[in-house]
């Protein structure tokens, strides 16, 4: 096969320069020319950088393919992403266009998402980052007399979704001796139960918990969830944790109640915009834990990417029936 005629391989949204490590790519370099972009890519340099593409292969929904990029894209044939469900993929112009879809398996991306997410609830709660910057200026205690950590045992979780993730996060919180509340848009009593947990209103979850922890999955419905409204339903004292997805709370509005002091404090994993500005107002308050989207990053999720993402492309690059497909 000459260089010309070679089938040509992107692949977008690998931050993490990771798929090319893991997985073992002699293959698929052995048949096509691949690719790979670690930085985030828009507009005009998004297009120049995939308009060759015979195929694509997206890192999560970092890349959002509409039917105006599409439109740009005339050589593309074949489409991958990494996980099972990408929203920001516009399916009905990749059929139209007869490209099919493609897609890994996810790994063990739950039981990661809920670690992260009590990563943040106990980094936050015993003050670890304050307490490390301390260390790391050359001091013991602080110099000023200021509110010690906090302890979990006999304080409410409240959480929003009991899902795959919400339901481990549950577990834990119980372990650890908290009550465990929870809301969502059809909870029940009975399925509460099954996981140790009282089903609550939503104004009584944000009014009730020292920990306030997002678990849904986003939805028309749900998009700015947790508004200037009710944000400020929750305690001064309280933490609100989001490591599902940043559509879930009004993000100017977050901001304003954290200067409030309503809620007292905010240990975040999801952004607006991503990588996060640095510009953005997130990075000028004081009570607030941030961290660039960790909740899946982990080698044995991304091992499973790569094994995926190889699997799918050596099935279409030899002919074979394709791996995973969409529809």
């Amino acid at each position: 096969m000459s260089a010309a005629s070679r089938p040509r391989i992107v692949i977008a949204g690998d931050a993490e320069q990771a798929l090319r490590r893991i997985g073992n790519w002699q293959a698929i370099d052995a048949l096509a020319d691949v690719s790979v972009h670690h930085q985030p890519l828009r507009g005009q340099q998004l297009v120049e950088a995939l308009q060759d593409a015979d195929a694509l292969v997206l890192v999560r929904d970092r890349t959002p393919i509409d039917a105006a990029l599409l439109a740009q894209l005339p050589k593309l044939k074949y489409l991958v992403f990494t996980g099972t469900r990408n929203t920001t993929l516009d399916l009905a112009a990749l059929a139209a266009r007869s490209i099919p879809v493609s897609h890994t398996e996810w790994g063990p991306s739950k039981d990661s998402t809920c670690e992260m997410t009590w990563s943040l609830i106990l980094g936050a709660m015993r003050q670890l980052e304050q307490q490390t910057a301390l260390l790391r200026s050359g001091q013991w205690r602080s110099a000023n007399a200021v509110p010690l950590a906090g302890v979990l045992k006999g304080q409410t979780l409240g959480l929003i979704g009991l899902g795959e993730i919400g339901g481990r996060v549950a577990k834990v919180g119980q372990a650890l001796g908290m009550k465990v509340i929870t809301w969502s848009p059809r909870m029940t009593t009975e399925r509460a139960a099954e996981h140790g947990a009282t089903a609550v209103s939503l104004d009584e979850l944000l009014s009730s918990s020292r920990v306030v922890s997002l678990h849904l999955v986003p939805t028309p419905a749900s998009q700015h969830l947790l508004n200037a409204e009710k944000l400020a339903l929750m305690q001064p004292g309280s933490l609100l944790v989001n490591t599902s997805r940043s559509a879930l709370i009004d993000g100017a509005a977050l901001i304003t109640a954290l200067q409030a002091g309503r809620p007292g404090f905010a240990a975040l994993d999801v952004f607006d915009v991503e990588p996060l500005p640095a510009t953005d107002g997130l990075r000028t308050l004081s009570n607030v834990l941030l961290t660039p989207h960790l909740g899946f990053v982990t080698e044995p999720v991304y091992e499973r990417f790569a094994q995926g993402v190889t699997e799918c492309l050596h099935a279409w690059l030899t002919g074979q029936p394709l791996v995973r497909p969409l529809n």
